[in-house]
C-alpha cells in the first residue's frame, strides 16, 4: 500500500518536524504581533498607557529591584525607557514562540497561554495608580483577537494527510461537513500534532500574510490614533506672563563655554536636558483641564487651573541647575534652566498650610508620588510651581503644564512633573514612591563637581590644554575649584561670575601637559565652607559622593 504525498499540489516537500516546530513558533510570533497590534487599536480609544506593552513595563519598573535600576540608568543614562520596551518587547517574543511550540501540540495550551499574557495585561493596566476598569480593555480585546490568530494560523502545519486506504488515516470524530460551528470549533482546539498529519505550506503562509497585515494595519493605525491625544500644539499655543521678578541678566562673558572646547555650556538647552523618569508614556494634559488640587492640612484647601496660576502677579523666573539622584560621580544627569513660575512658599501660605505638616505628597497625572520637606518648600527663596522653561512653556517631557522645583533638593524629593495635586501631611502619615523603596525622605543635594574637559584615556599633544568642568551646592553657592595633575599639588581654578547660588559655575583650569599618562582629579567647596568629599559613595540611598578623577593620554 503506498502513501499520496499530501504536499504534492502545494509544491511541498514531505514535512518534517523542524520544520513544523519552526512554522509553529512562527505562528505563536504572529499571533502575539496580532495581539498587540490590536491592543494598541483600541488603546487609541481609551488612552496611550492603556496600551499592554505600556502597562507591563510600568508594571515592571515597580517590581524590579533598585539595584537592577540603578544598572539601567547607569548603563542606559536617559535611555533605560526605550531599552525597557525593546526588553518588555523581547520577552513577549520569546514568550510567544513558546506558546507557538505549545500549540503545536495542543491548540487548547496555545489558547490558554495567549489568553494568560492578555490577563497579565489587564492586571498591570487597571493596577496603575492612575489606571482604570477601561485600562485592561486593550489588553483583553487583543488577547482574544490573538488566540483567534493562532487557532487560523496552526491548522495549516497540522493537515490531515489524505490516504487511498481509508484506515491510512485516523480522522477525529464528528468532522463531517454537517457537524456545525460548534464542531468546528471544537476541532480547532483539539489536540494539535496529529499522527499522520501533513502541512498546507500555502495556506499557512496566506494566513501569515493575512496576519502581518492586521497587526500592521490595526498597530500602525492604533498609533496615529494615539496622536489625538498629543498636546504640543495647545502647548505650543500657550501665552507665558512677563515675570514680577525677573531672573538678573548674565554678565557678558559668564559662560566660559564660549572659550573652552568641550565646556559645559552654562544654560542647557531644552532639547538636551536630562530626563529621568518612570514615565514610559509621557502624560498628555490639555491647558484647558489642567487642576491643581490642594488636600490635607491647609485651612483652605482649593483647586486651581492654570489660568489662575498664569493670571497670578507674584510670578518669578530664576536661574537654576537640577541634578538627579542618579547622578554617579562626573555624570551627566544634570542641567540648568531659566524657570518661570509661581513662588511655592508664599502659595502655600496664602492657603493657609498648617504648622503641623512637615511633608507634601505631590501627586503626577500618572500617580506617581514625590514627597518634599514642607520647610524647604516654605524656607527656599527661589521654591515654585514652575511652568516656563528657557522662555517657552515647559517640555511636555518635563512636566507640562506646572511642575515643582525647589532647589538644594534632588528631583525625586522635590520635582514633581505633571503636577496635579499637593497634599499637606507628615513623613509618620504617607511614604511617597521612592521613599517605599527605600531611597531616602529628605535628601539635600551634595557638593558636586566634575571635569568636561579633557575627556578621558582620549590622546592629545602635548603643550598647554585647558582642564575644565562644572560645580554646583544649590541654594549656597560654588565658593572655590580646586584641581590636582598626578601628584602636584592642588590648584585653584577659575570661576565664571557669580551669577546666583542656585546655579552651578564653570571652572577652567590652564595646564602644560608633559608627554605621558596623567591623572586629574577636581574638587569643589561651597560657599559655607564645606569641601567636597574624597569618600565615594553610590547614588542610593540619598546621592553620590567622591572626587572625580579622569586619566588621559598625552603624546
Amino acid at each position: 500500500m503506498t502513501e499520496r504525498d499530501p504536499l504534492a499540489a502545494t509544491g511541498g516537500g514531505a514535512p518534517s518536524t523542524g520544520v513544523r516546530r519552526v512554522l509553529a513558533a512562527l505562528a505563536g510570533l504572529l499571533a502575539a504581533a496580532v495581539a498587540l497590534g490590536v491592543a494598541e487599536l483600541v488603546a487609541a480609544l481609551v488612552g496611550p498607557a492603556s496600551s499592554p506593552v505600556v502597562a507591563v513595563g510600568n508594571a515592571a519598573i515597580t517590581l524590579t529591584p533598585e539595584p537592577v535600576k540603578a544598572f539601567a540608568i547607569r548603563t542606559f543614562g536617559e535611555n533605560d525607557k526605550i531599552a525597557l520596551i525593546v526588553g518588555t518587547l523581547v520577552v513577549i517574543a520569546l514568550y510567544a514562540l513558546v506558546i507557538g511550540l505549545l500549540g503545536l501540540r495542543s491548540r487548547r495550551l496555545g489558547v490558554l497561554g495567549i489568553l494568560l499574557f492578555g490577563l497579565v495585561g489587564v492586571v498591570a493596566a487597571v493596577t496603575r495608580p492612575a489606571g482604570g476598569i477601561l485600562y485592561g480593555l486593550p489588553a483583553l480585546v487583543g488577547a482574544l483577537v490573538g488566540a483567534v490568530a493562532l487557532l487560523a494560523l496552526l491548522p495549516p502545519l497540522q493537515t490531515p494527510v489524505p490516504a487511498e486506504d481509508p484506515v491510512a488515516v485516523d480522522p477525529p470524530t464528528g468532522t463531517s461537513p454537517q457537524h456545525g460551528l460548534a464542531g468546528r470549533v471544537r476541532d480547532a482546539l483539539g489536540a494539535g500534532d496529529r499522527k499522520g498529519s501533513g502541512m498546507d505550506r500555502r495556506r499557512f503562509f496566506l494566513t501569515s500574510g493575512v496576519a502581518v497585515g492586521v497587526a500592521a494595519v490595526a498597530g500602525g493605525g492604533g498609533r496615529l490614533l494615539q496622536q489625538r491625544f498629543d498636546v504640543a500644539g495647545e502647548r505650543g499655543d500657550l501665552a507665558l506672563p512677563r515675570p514680577a521678578s525677573p531672573a538678573p541678566a548674565l554678565p557678558v562673558g559668564a559662560d566660559l563655554a564660549r572659550r573652552v572646547e568641550g565646556l559645559t555650556p552654562l544654560v542647557t538647552r531644552n532639547a538636551e536636558f536630562y530626563r529621568v523618569d518612570t514615565a514610559i508614556t509621557v502624560p498628555q494634559i490639555r491647558p484647558s483641564d489642567y487642576q491643581l488640587t490642594l488636600t490635607g492640612k491647609f485651612d483652605s484647601p482649593t483647586s486651581y487651573t492654570l489660568q489662575d496660576l498664569l493670571d497670578r502677579d507674584d510670578i518669578i523666573e530664576r536661574d537654576i541647575t537640577l541634578t538627579c539622584v542618579s547622578n554617579e560621580v562626573g555624570g551627566r544627569l544634570a542641567g540648568t534652566a531659566r524657570w518661570l513660575g509661581v513662588p511655592l512658599g508664599a502659595f502655600l501660605r496664602e492657603n493657609g498650610i498648617r504648622d503641623d505638616s512637615n511633608q507634601l505628597v505631590c501627586t503626577s497625572s500618572d500617580g506617581m508620588t514625590i514627597g518634599a520637606p514642607t520647610r524647604s518648600a516654605l524656607d527656599v527663596e527661589d521654591a515654585m510651581l514652575a511652568f516656563g522653561m528657557n522662555g517657552e512653556p515647559l517640555p511636555v517631557e518635563h512636566g507640562f503644564p506646572v511642575r515643582m522645583l525647589i532647589p538644594g533638593l534632588y528631583g525625586y524629593v522635590s520635582a514633581c512633573k505633571w503636577l496635579t495635586r499637593i497634599d499637606a501631611t507628615t513623613f509618620d502619615a504617607f511614604d511617597p514612591y521612592w521613599v517605599q523603596r527605600d531611597w531616602a525622605a529628605e535628601a539635600p543635594i551634595k557638593v558636586f563637581s566634575r571635569i568636561d574637559t579633557p575627556a578621558p584615556l582620549r590622546a592629545f599633544p602635548p603643550g598647554r590644554r585647558a582642564i575644565a568642568g562644572v560645580a554646583w551646592a544649590q541654594t549656597r553657592g560654588i565658593a572655590r575649584v580646586e584641581v590636582k595633575v598626578d601628584e602636584e599639588d592642588w590648584a585653584e581654578a577659575e570661576l565664571s561670575p557669580e551669577v546666583d547660588a542656585d546655579l552651578w559655575r564653570q571652572w577652567v583650569l590652564p595646564y602644560d601637559f608633559a608627554a605621558g599618562q596623567h591623572s586629574l582629579t577636581v574638587r569643589a567647596t561651597s560657599s559655607d565652607g564645606e569641601t567636597q568629599t574624597e569618600q565615594r559613595a553610590a547614588p542610593f540611598p540619598n546621592g553620590a559622593s567622591g572626587w572625580h578623577s579622569v586619566r588621559v593620554i598625552v603624546r
